[in-house]
């Protein structure tokens, strides 16, 4: 048995509560059942990026991964060991864990009748396993949480002490990197040559759950009543109850069956009741914020989803590095036929210029990009909100560009799109030398 499985074997000879119709097992059972303790997460993913985020799966974790008809969701199968790994995902925005799927729930009639069903279904669901990854997954989350304050604390500590504001700012910040990659374990697993060392730290992260676990149970007598509260996530046009309804109801089940004390804001435990027509999935939240924050050390009025931003360059196959400088999009410092790919977020003319300016903007832009993309390969993914007057654009570029594909995307209730251009073969003339000028470039 490897050092993981130990740890989590360890990890898991836990009581999550008092009750004894809920998970309270032996820990030779523990140890058994561990070994092949697998269960489903779910994800949400910005849409249209499902795909995207379904080959990350498959690319880094090895598991077969089904795309939701809900659109924005994709499911998968993982073990317990591969849960920190789960987190590592860039293309991702929030992760649960599934506790039961229905693909084809038979509604009843009347409201009533729905809702009576809801009540029943808390006390016949499989809760066991999805609330063990739960409490893993919090082990997880307070041990970042444990190592940032000891950091903030070194840091604050360092510079009142009035050892050199130069020396203290570099160890401030040296920290703050080393407290970064260790809370998301992210260049660990992006780096196959030492991917078996992800497996060294899982194992940490499960033995020090441990030893918290233990020091906390002896501190309390008794166990702490967990908070919780259920959100429901509805779609669909023929359902006879509102999503706060069937919330309220569930709820109320989930509580009486656990004993657990409701709290809308502050709680322990999130269940999520997601309804898309027929199909009921319930889970456990595994995060309490999305993950394309983790990314982004800046937020402007107009910042793009670190995911969606992922998906946007796995529209590509490149690993360049990435370093940042301010030009003017349509006067470009480059060489004519000299850039490779262009990814860019365009303004949409909401919170950044206007859908008027726009008109003058988007030709000024893929000009200005034609001409310094290669011809014949050069390639361009672009996202935009304001599709009629990027299309417009477009149509009176038809020498330069090729649209090759579209994703349709969601970004705030906003139905943008992302659009793959290559670059045709013809060379690109400046319009002041189709004037007779000679051009600057």
């Amino acid at each position: 048995m490897s050092d993981v499985q130990e740890a989590t074997n360890q990890l898991l000879d836990v009581n999550l509560h008092e009750n004894q119709r809920s998970i309270q097992v032996t820990e030779s059972g523990l140890r058994s059942e561990s070994e092949h303790l697998q269960v489903t997460i779910g994800a949400t993913v910005p849409t249209g990026f499902e795909q995207t985020a379904a080959d990350e799966v498959r690319e880094k974790l090895g598991s077969p991964c089904k795309i939701s008809k809900d659109r924005g969701k994709i499911y998968f199968d993982i073990s317990v060991e591969s849960l920190a790994q789960v987190h590592c995902l860039r293309s991702v925005d929030n992760l649960f864990v599934v506790v039961q799927e229905f693909k084809d729930y038979q509604f009843k009639e009347t409201k009533e009748e729905v809702l009576k069903d809801f009540e029943d279904l808390a006390g016949k669901l499989p809760w066991s396993d999805p609330l063990k990854i739960w409490k893993i997954n919090t082990c997880f989350k307070k041990k970042k949480t444990k190592h940032k304050k000891i950091n903030q604390n070194s840091s604050k500590e360092k510079i009142e002490s009035g050892r050199g504001d130069k020396t203290d700012e570099r160890d401030v910040k040296k920290e703050f990197t080393n407290n970064v990659l260790d809370s998301q374990i992210l260049d660990y697993y992006e780096n196959a040559a030492i991917k078996e060392e992800i497996s060294t730290l899982v194992g940490d992260d499960l033995t020090s759950c441990k030893d918290e676990t233990e020091e906390s149970s002896k501190e309390e007598t008794d166990p702490e009543v967990l908070k919780f509260r259920v959100t429901c996530n509805r779609a669909g046009e023929k359902h006879c109850f509102s999503s706060n309804e069937a919330a309220r109801d569930f709820g109320g089940a989930v509580q009486d069956y656990f004993k657990w004390k409701a709290d809308m804001t502050n709680f322990d435990v999130e269940v999520l009741l997601n309804i898309h027509d027929n199909e009921i999935v319930v889970g456990i939240a595994l995060t309490e914020e999305s993950l394309h924050r983790r990314n982004i050390t800046h937020f402007g009025p107009t910042t793009l989803r670190s995911t969606l931003a992922y998906g946007m360059l796995s529209k590509l196959s490149w690993g360049l590095p990435i370093d940042t400088i301010q030009w003017d999009i349509c006067n470009l410092p480059l060489r004519t036929g000299s850039v490779d790919i262009i990814v860019t977020d365009m303004p949409f003319g909401k919170r950044m210029g206007s859908k008027k300016r726009n008109w003058n903007l988007y030709p000024a832009c893929l000009r200005e990009m034609s001409r310094v993309c290669r011809p014949g390969t050069g390639q361009a993914v672009l996202l935009t909100q304001d599709k009629k007057c990027f299309i417009k654009a477009l149509s009176g570029m038809g020498h330069l560009w090729r649209k090759v594909h579209t994703v349709w995307v969601n970004i705030g209730g906003l139905h943008a799109a992302v659009y793959l251009l290559k670059r045709t073969p013809q060379t690109f003339v400046h319009p002041s030398e189709q004037d007779g000028e000679r051009s600057p470039w």
